[in-house]
């Protein structure tokens, strides 16, 4: 039997308490999950380093083979044609999220016909986490570690 590989698609800006709640629930549904880093290194308009969350990342995992970082510069379903992942995660905060993430994911259904969208709900904990509030909280020095599986 094939193994159930998913990817966790994002730009992880930083990657919050959330994300990981979601690839750890995940875990339950798949063989694998690939925690998939989109990143165009011609955009300099990240906020973290990119090398500095792929280590942080990959210390929260280490010593579980069921998950991997990967870095990628090309389309999501691409992507998923090329590690031989038939799925696709994605956490929902609120309704907002689901409009803007169904139509991704009714695109990369087209582009990948192979390829099939999981909506996960984000845990009530973690629903008012986001990267983006958590880049503002940390660009005016207040403290952020509580809403990473990390330390910065």
């Amino acid at each position: 039997m094939d193994k159930k590989i998913a990817i966790f698609p994002g730009s992880f800006d930083p990657y919050t308490n959330g994300h990981h709640d979601i690839v750890m629930r995940s875990l339950q549904l798949f063989d694998k999950v690939v925690i998939g880093i989109g990143y165009n290194s011609s955009k300099k308009n990240r906020y973290f380093d990119i090398d500095l969350m792929v280590s942080k990342i990959e210390s929260v995992y280490e010593g579980n083979e069921r998950v991997e970082v990967v870095v990628y510069n090309e389309l999501t379903s691409s992507l998923a044609k090329r590690i031989g992942a038939n799925f696709l995660v994605r956490g929902l905060r609120n309704t907002t999220d689901f409009e803007y993430e169904n139509t991704i994911s009714q695109m990369n259904r087209n582009l990948n016909e192979d390829l099939e969208t999981v909506f996960l709900i984000t845990s009530p904990e973690f629903a008012a986490i986001s990267s983006t509030i958590i880049r503002d909280v940390h660009r005016f020095g207040a403290p952020i570690n509580m809403y990473l599986p990390y330390e910065v």
